[in-house]
């Protein structure tokens, strides 16, 4: 008889393994099934957050990942833009992801794809309640009110199987087998516009660039190109190199010419060795839902968008943490039947948000600057205009706060909806990411955090604390409580009881003891 598994991920990019990860360290017995055997050797999802080396540290990975990196510890992730060409005296110096880095606990991160994904396959191997299959592809998903079946195949062998599960999860990308199979439809927009990505090493453009201070890419902007970029990024400080750019849509890799492409962008000559030639479409989809009964979706199954801003990877990664501890609960008996809904209700409203407002609005607004303002039709004019670049991707950093005030698992505000924009803050918010602070000890509450949820009791009576327990006792939720005092810094939080749920997420606040902590425990649960 065929062993059975709790949950069965189809797709092993750095999601399917992430969720598998997340699920694993849970206990949750997983098989994980990839096509590839070997990654690609592309350096794209370069651009990590901050939020998502959280996710690393409680994976516990998070320095094999930074001893794993191309570039020199603290290189700045943020950007140089110019106008037309790299050469211009129109050019400035951005910020980066650095500035949200008091509101974590983690400091962001740069590296390649391929790297993230060979440190998170080894973590995968080291967990024994997962099971791989690399070489094998998904060819059928079924389901009934009992549970899944996948239908596999190896990919250069003749090998077949089926495998059944409680639940599966299709992190299988923008051509996702799940998600065509479950019903699910994807709406967006298409730019009609192809991309090319080149990959090339060029030591001749790292000395050339050396006038600008320290920045991970370069991004031109240009009249004719309707707000999309011309990008170029670091894989490495010193050769490696990946390239973005718009091109005419017959543009095939014999027919067109990169070399003189990326030189006129760079504003001057330069030896270039190219390793990689591709082409992607400039369109944002995202999923009508993200569940259709016992199966999933995730990552670029979910949502797919122009590599601009680094959404893509972080956003995957946050709906494997937010899917992961909510399978987990439902699995081992105290999620309730709206737990595993939220999942779809709280990250498709982030996705579409980040790809309208973050994304597209933001094409938008490097066009219509561009096409109101000209150094030719008035130098001043514009260099007013060129300065004020700075401060909107200043700003979309700093208003790029996903939270989930609107879920029906969190006790948020009566009006609240759940949104990828925001405000950063140091208070704690039903809803919101809970930020960093040192406890009495010396220690961060995130050193404290575990697998479940965790109550912070400041300056709180032990009854109100042991009505918190009792009332988690009483539904098997695992609940970790952490006294401290109001002060040192704590009262930046300006709530003495706060509700953490697994992922870091606050789900009640509150500055004096609930007459009954019952029910705000079987919401967070997803029992209502």
């Amino acid at each position: 008889m065929a062993k059975r598994y709790q949950v069965i991920v189809v797709g092993g990019g750095p999601v399917g393994v992430g969720l598998a990860v997340d699920l694993g360290r849970r206990g949750i017995s997983c098989m994980l099934v990839e096509r590839r055997r070997t990654l690609h050797q592309i350096p794209k999802g370069q651009n990590l957050s901050p939020r998502t080396l959280e996710h690393f540290y409680f994976w516990g990975i998070v320095d094999e990942l930074r001893a794993a990196r191309l570039m020199p510890a603290g290189y700045s992730a943020g950007g140089v833009t110019a106008y037309k060409s790299l050469t211009s005296e129109y050019w400035i110096a951005l910020s980066g992801r650095e500035i949200l880095g008091k509101y974590y606990f983690q400091s962001n991160d740069r590296l390649p794809q391929y790297l993230l994904e060979t440190v998170l396959r080894r973590r995968l191997a080291a967990l024994p309640s997962v099971d791989s299959r690399f070489g094998w592809s998904a060819k059928t998903i079924e389901q009934d009110d009992n549970g899944v079946r996948v239908t596999i195949a190896e990919e250069d062998g003749a090998g077949g199987d089926v495998i059944e599960a409680d639940y599966v999860v299709g992190c299988d990308g923008g051509h996702s087998i799940v998600r065509d199979q479950i019903g699910i439809e994807r709406g967006g927009t298409d730019f009609e516009q192809l991309m090319v990505l080149a990959v090339f090493r060029s030591r001749e453009l790292h000395e050339g660039l050396k006038q600008f201070p320290p920045r991970s890419t370069f991004r031109v902007l240009h009249p004719d190109l309707k707000g999309y970029w011309q990008f170029f990024g670091r894989i490495d400080v010193g050769e490696g190199w990946f390239f973005h750019a718009p091109v005419p849509a017959n543009t095939t890799k014999d027919n067109f010419d990169f070399h003189g492409l990326i030189q006129s962008v760079a504003g001057f000559k330069f030896a270039a060795t190219f390793d990689y030639v591709g082409f992607w479409d400039m369109r944002i989809a995202v999923a009508e839902k993200y569940q259709v009964g016992r199966a999933f979706i995730a990552g670029d199954a979910a949502h797919s968008h122009p590599p601009y801003g680094g959404f893509g990877l972080n956003n995957g990664l946050e709906d494997a943490i937010n899917l992961g501890w909510k399978l987990a609960a439902t699995l081992q008996g105290w999620g309730g039947e709206a737990l595993l809904r939220s999942y779809s209700e709280e990250r498709r409203a982030i996705f579409k948000e980040t790809a309208e407002r973050f994304i597209a609005a933001r094409i938008d607004d490097d066009a219509a600057l561009l096409e109101r303002y000209s150094p030719e039709r008035d130098a001043a004019e514009f260099e007013r205009a060129w300065k004020t670049i700075d401060d909107s991707v200043s700003a979309r950093i700093m208003t790029y706060e996903p939270n989930y005030e609107g879920s029906p698992v969190v006790m948020g505000p009566p009006d609240g909806v759940s949104s990828a924009q925001g405000t950063h803050s140091f208070k704690a918010r039903a809803g919101h990411h809970l930020a960093p602070q040192l406890l009495s000890d010396g220690r961060n509450v995130f050193e404290e955090l575990g697998g479940g949820f965790a109550l912070l009791a400041f300056d709180t009576q032990d009854d109100a604390v042991r009505a918190f327990e009792h009332a988690a006792q009483s539904r098997n939720v695992p609940l970790k409580i952490i006294r401290d005092s109001f002060d040192g810094g704590r009262e930046q939080y300006e709530q003495r009881l706060i509700l953490i749920r697994p992922d870091q997420y606050v789900a009640w606040t509150g500055d004096s003891p609930p007459a009954d902590p019952g029910p705000i425990i079987a919401k967070a649960v997803g029992c209502v």
